[in-house]
């Protein structure tokens, strides 16, 4: 049987892209560098949050959404200002999904059997004007299943086509390069890496035991970004970030090294928007790691002051879930790589989340009796792990008990209790009224207008020196390595791009190492819920553009 066409990376996007190959009767050979163990790639480890806009999930909180106002909202976000060349098709891919998002995803997902938590997230607020950065509603749909429960239907169809023959799926199998032929791309070679014991996540071993070559139709990239490659995300750091971090923590396995960039771009592919990158400033130390340098990001309530190295609070609108690069631009120019969230017990059990399928195994592994458990009083269990087991964390009855905590974990003296305790002080007068100058605290409040704030995620303001709400809690909060924003430049079809604009023959792009889409379809922002969706758009479109199924998104 002819091979139809060879998807490079068993993550997310490649199971989507392959599977809708298959569907349409073409013959398809999987590959992927990493043991089967870790089929799925980063997506299993993701906390399945997914961007969809006027779904009866909004609806029936109360929410009022539509398609006009999440297209000002990304535009306000991604900042489109290469429109003419590195932007142009991203800021295409972006129109397409929003309206994917506002219209087909959902039914799409739930043909397949995908099912969401009934409370929608309100992720990066913003903190602008209304045409500026954020979310102006909720939107971040959390997956009943999250990261594994997106995966799992889309492992489900490509199993079924490797039963019946349609699917060749060929772990350990690293490309190395991709073979063209007059101008055309027609397939790969590589190297066939050792077997390896190693599990979801672990480093596996890059020793050679052989090579290998294969020819299709067509090749589709679809390998992710750089995120687990410093080295890498240190040299496309853009200036306007601050200086790039000496220390980071690693939000995704070691195996997103961003290796097929640049085997792509030497067959012609042209990478645009470099410079653009999404990393969270919320990391925390795994106390159990299982990659190097593992971190995992606290999903935060807007209530815990955010102190800088040196114990000076952040300007507006530097609150926690608010902006993640403007707080991160807003970080790096203060010479130091780690900052601080000072709060109490009580906004620690209503606000503090864990990011991540492992550190949710409630909604993971669809137990309703444990969500329930959440309302209780105390914090979650991985959270209480982390208060307990995490080197961040610092808990103390006095202030001044706390700082000395803080100044021993770093070693570096830096914090003033006196001067914190100024600034602390200064907050909590503000709640001696209904009213306040101070912005967090109007956003605090106005945050809980939104019924899902109020009742699991936002905690009742109150005074951080208030005894009965202690003990009191430092978080020292580490640069946490995520995604990459730009990449391969593709058309609305997925084709892959060279340097004149033209498509390459034979090849195509999906997922992260695609920009989610033309190179770049966030501009320079995420709204979140973005990635994950971002995958599953992309890589439909590529698999059915491949299939014949369909030439662009404009034709789905």
């Amino acid at each position: 049987m002819e091979l139809g066409a060879i998807v490079v990376g068993a993550g997310l996007a490649g199971l989507v892209a392959a599977a809708e190959i298959a569907d349409a009767g073409k013959k398809v050979l999987l590959l992927d560098q990493e043991p089967a163990a870790s089929l799925g790639g980063q997506a299993w480890w993701s906390f399945g949050g997914l961007f969809l806009v006027d779904s009866p999930e909004q609806r029936r909180m109360g929410i009022k959404d539509s398609k006009e106002l999440a297209w000002q909202d990304w535009l306000g976000a991604a900042g489109f200002d290469r429109e003419q060349d590195e932007d142009y098709w991203g800021k295409k891919w972006a129109q397409a999904y929003v309206d994917f998002a506002t219209h087909e995803k959902r039914n799409w997902l739930a043909t397949m059997g995908v099912k969401f938590f009934p409370v929608i997230g309100w992720a990066e607020r913003g903190g602008y004007l209304a045409e500026g950065h954020g979310n102006s509603v909720p939107r971040f749909h959390i997956v009943w299943g999250t990261g594994p429960g997106i995966v799992a239907p889309f492992e489900r169809r490509v199993r079924e086509h490797i039963k019946n023959g349609w699917i060749e799926y060929q772990p350990r199998h690293q490309v190395d390069e991709l073979i063209t032929k007059e101008g055309r791309v027609i397939g790969v070679t590589g190297s066939l890496l050792e077997k390896s014991d190693a599990k979801r996540g672990e480093a596996s071993s890059r020793n050679v035991v052989s090579n290998f070559r294969c020819e299709a139709k067509a090749v589709i990239v679809t390998s992710g970004g750089i995120g687990a490659n410093h080295e890498l995300i240190r040299k496309n750091w853009p200036s306007r970030l601050g200086t790039a971090p000496e220390t980071m923590l690693t939000g995704v396995p070691a195996h997103v090294d961003g290796r097929m960039l640049a085997i792509t771009e030497k067959a012609g592919g042209r990478i645009v928007n470099r410079d653009r990158m999404w990393h969270y400033t919320e990391g925390i130390k795994n106390w159990n790691p299982i990659w190097n340098k593992h971190g995992i990001r606290i999903l935060p309530g807007p209530s815990s002051m955010w102190f800088d190295a040196t114990g000076e609070r952040f300007p507006a609108p530097n609150f926690p879930g608010f902006d993640t690069l403007g707080t991160l631009e807003t970080i790096q120019k203060t010479g130091y790589d780690y900052s601080w969230f000072i709060l109490t017990q009580k906004i620690i059990e209503k606000e503090f989340a864990l990011s991540g399928s492992e550190q949710n195994p409630d909604l993971t592994g669809k137990s309703i009796p444990q969500v329930l458990s959440r309302v209780r009083a105390g914090a979650t269990a991985p959270v209480q792990s982390f208060m307990d087991k995490g080197e961040d964390f610092i808990v103390a009855e006095t202030l001044e008990e706390l700082v000395a905590g803080m100044n021993k974990l770093t070693g570096e003296n830096l914090l003033d209790v006196s001067r914190i305790k100024q600034q602390i002080r200064a907050r909590d007068g503000q709640l001696d009224n209904e009213f306040s100058k101070d912005l967090q605290i109007t956003a605090m409040r106005g945050a809980r207008n939104y019924r899902g704030d109020r009742l699991i995620r936002v905690a009742t303001p109150h005074k951080l020196l208030d005894r009965k709400k202690g003990p009191l809690i430092a978080v020292r909060l580490n640069i946490l390595s995520r995604k990459t924003l730009g990449g391969l430049q593709t058309d609305l079809s997925a084709r892959v791009l060279d340097d004149a604009g033209q498509p390459v023959p034979g090849l195509y792009a999906a997922g992260e190492v695609a920009g989610f889409g033309g190179g770049g379809v966030h501009g320079y922002r995420s709204l979140e819920g973005t990635f994950l969706g971002g995958c599953l758009f992309s890589a439909r479109v590529a698999g059915r553009a491949v299939a014949g199924k369909g030439g662009s998104t404009s034709a789905l």
